[in-house]
């Protein structure tokens, strides 16, 4: 035991270092990138660059995604995006760089997952962006928004998703700490207050901040500029700043502050720009606001603002400003401009933040060399005035996929407790003579038609080397709960081997078994002559799918890269995932399996299957013999060793359990009077008929 852990701990090693992730090079980085923008310097050993615009000038982040959020996929390997956000934290373009999916390595093709990422352009990193499609309330007014998934791949999408916003709030934190990752407070439309201006000014709604030229001035001592201002120093009194400040965002302030014509100006920009909180400022005195430089719709020149010690973005708003008859003729006298700055970009306008006003001072005549202070006012508005929504958190990937799947997961899950109650303690009654082949039918029928083609519960070899990878990378199995539909098939098939081997799934969970069963069905009713190996053959052609398995997980500790190619020796997804449609190699192939069911029962899952392989391995945790068998089986009955089509019963009359499927034919033989050796010879000693051998009953 103690080597087995060593020989373990050793793969898991060797998979780890095969599988470091390493960052693309900057020309293959730099070629994705869309112009006029292009390249900048690297900013970290993560893959992350700055990106510039055609001047030149830092535009945003460029990364990818694998080392920040190297989340395993159904391969085992993380999916790899180039992620391009501009300053504001919106994306500019999400692109694929590399991944191993199976389903779209050689199923459904390239083509879906690069469309699933162009939905991403436009989007803010503090939106609330999920995959799927809105369950219970419908999408408008809601606070999430919703990328469309792709079909029979919603595990690989949702893990690819899970990798983009993990690693782009990384960026965000570490180099975008002024943008918010959440839904921000916003005016209440519904809160009304009847103020007047008085009213603002008496309850704090209003900021004044004044300045003398003598404060001026002293801000200015023993700098080059200390003189530079004759009218600071001729008139020391008198203000050099009155500057007000009023959050015009909620309706009842506006009111108050602005004329009938300005308040329906502010209303329509509202309407339009939902997301902008206007501040209104009026400066009365000699400073003024900005310079004679500046162009409307701009960054004003000389304010800015922060809160929390972070940026805030400034922005002229471009619209008419006239007071109302309530405030001081001062003020309408001022000037006045309305300032606009994005919520989303982390501005909270229910808690307090800084206005900045630089004062400037020229020394010299000719190219003269500029000086300036910074004079601060803060402003709050208080916070009955906002909605402060709680923030709308997605779901966790597997609770959301449960909730958009749940009418599915509840019937698969009634389908279960149905097949395996009815396994453990009715199987006996199943296999009544009229009841077995029909029931079965109907059960493989569904199984095949649900849980394979309509609910994708194919499982696969792919997802036990994928979790072999996942705990080479640190022991993350997270990638499972993707898909919970598959997941609770899987639960129940591990559960199933202690109780039956493998005879569970592979008797009745699997749907390209269940379509092999109805081919060899069809073989018999068109009378297709049926081939069966010797029981030497047979016996040897098993030893296949443990050797192909064993091939499988060599490829995935030595080639990992190969190992969705090396998995189609599994034609599931071509049958089941992709109900036949693909290149037709692989169509031919999983055709090639069906045909020869016909001939050779379910020769696939007897000689190649490599899962079959791995749950005849996990078998050997069964419990118990679940079968019945009586003294006389095998000596001198062989009937039930003849009618089993699986090989599974060996000459002694011992059922071999890595090889049965769990058909319930020998329990049919072993109840039924007509057709058990034991039981007919008991009935005639019953009737005292002579004993002989039954015609037709095979004996040693």
């Amino acid at each position: 035991m103690g080597g087995l852990r060593a020989l373990l701990a050793a793969l898991v090693t060797l998979v780890a270092s095969l599988s470091m992730a390493e960052t693309t090079p900057r020309e293959d980085i730099a070629a994705m990138i869309v112009p006029p923008m292009s390249l900048g310097e690297p900013l970290n050993d993560d893959g992350v660059f700055e990106l510039l615009n055609s001047g030149g000038a830092h535009a945003g982040y460029v990364f990818e995604t694998r080392p920040m959020a190297p989340l395993p996929g159904f391969s085992g390997a993380p999916i790899n995006m180039l992620v391009v956000l501009d300053l504001d934290g919106r994306f500019l373009d999400v692109r694929l760089i590399e991944h191993n999916e199976p389903i779209f390595v050689s199923g459904l093709g390239q083509a879906p997952f690069h469309a699933f990422f162009e939905q991403y352009r436009g989007h803010s990193i503090s939106d609330s962006i999920v995959v799927g499609t809105a369950y219970g309330t419908a999408t408008e007014g809601s606070a999430l928004v919703y990328l469309d998934g792709v079909t029979k791949a919603t595990a690989s999408v949702r893990i690819a998703h899970e990798s983009v916003l993990a690693a782009t709030l990384q960026v965000a934190r570490e180099r975008m700490s002024g943008i918010a990752t959440g839904p921000p407070a916003y005016p209440d439309p519904d809160y009304s207050e009847d103020l007047t201006w008085d009213d603002l000014v008496a309850q704090g709604l209003v900021t004044r901040k004044t300045v003398t030229n003598a404060e001026v001035n002293d801000a200015f001592a023993g700098t080059l500029w200390a003189s530079d201002d004759p009218e600071a120093t001729a008139e020391p009194d008198a203000p050099y700043l009155d500057l007000w400040i009023v959050d015009l965002g909620p309706p009842s302030i506006a009111r108050a502050v602005l004329d009938d014509r300005s308040l329906q100006a502010l209303q329509r920009f509202q309407q339009i720009s939902e997301t902008d909180e206007p501040i209104l400022l009026v400066e009365t005195a000699r400073h003024g606001l900005v310079s004679e430089e500046f162009v409307r719709n701009t960054s004003p020149d000389w304010i800015s603002a922060e809160q929390g010690g972070f940026p805030i973005a400034l922005r002229d708003a471009d619209l008419l400003v006239n007071l109302s008859r309530d405030v001081p003729r001062a003020l309408r006298n001022g000037t006045a401009m309305i300032l606009r700055t994005d919520r989303r970009l982390g501005f909270d306008p229910a808690s307090e933040w800084v206005l900045k006003v630089e004062a400037v001072r020229e020394h010299g005549m000719f190219q003269p060399e500029i000086g300036s202070v910074t004079l601060e006012a803060t402003h709050v508005t208080p916070e009955r005035f906002f909605i402060r929504p709680q923030e709308v958190k997605p779901p966790p990937p597997w609770l959301a996929a449960l909730k958009e799947r749940s009418t599915d997961f509840t019937a698969l899950a009634v389908f279960l407790v149905a097949l395996v109650g009815a396994l453990a303690f009715a199987d006996r009654r199943l296999a009544a003579p009229r009841l077995l082949t029909p029931m079965r039918l109907g059960v493989l029928a569904f199984m095949t038609v649900f849980i394979g083609w309509w609910g994708q519960g194919q499982l696969s070899i792919v997802t036990p080397l994928g979790t072999l990878s996942a705990a080479s990378q640190g022991g993350s199995f997270a990638f499972l709960l993707y898909d919970p539909f598959s997941l609770l098939i899987w639960a129940v098939t591990i559960i199933g081997l202690i109780a039956w081997g493998r005879g569970l799934f592979c008797g009745w969970l699997c749907p390209f078994g269940a379509l092999q069963e109805f081919a060899a069905h069809l073989g018999r009713l068109l009378r297709i002559p049926q081939i069966e190996p010797n029981a030497l053959w047979d016996a040897r052609l098993k030893y296949l799918k443990y050797v192909i398995l064993a091939g499988l997980v060599g490829i995935a500790i030595w080639a990992p890269a190969q190992i969705d190619k090396a998995a189609e020796v599994e034609p599931f997804k071509t049958a089941i995932t992709t109900f036949f449609l693909r290149e037709w190699y692989y169509v031919a192939y999983a055709v090639f399996w069906l045909v020869l069911s016909m001939a050779l029962f379910k020769g696939f899952c007897r000689y190649l299957c490599p899962l079959g392989a791995l749950l005849a391995l996990g078998g050997l945790l069964r419990g118990r013999a679940w079968i019945e068998r009586r003294a006389e089986c095998g000596s001198p009955c062989q009937l039930c060793r003849v009618k089993c089509q699986y090989g599974a019963i060996e000459k002694s009359g011992r059922i071999d359990y890595s090889e049965c499927f769990a058909c319930l034919d020998c329990v049919q033989i072993y109840d039924d009077p007509k057709q058990c050796v034991p039981l007919i010879l008991e009935g005639r000693r019953a009737n005292g008929r002579p004993l002989g051998h039954p015609n037709g009953v095979p004996a040693e």
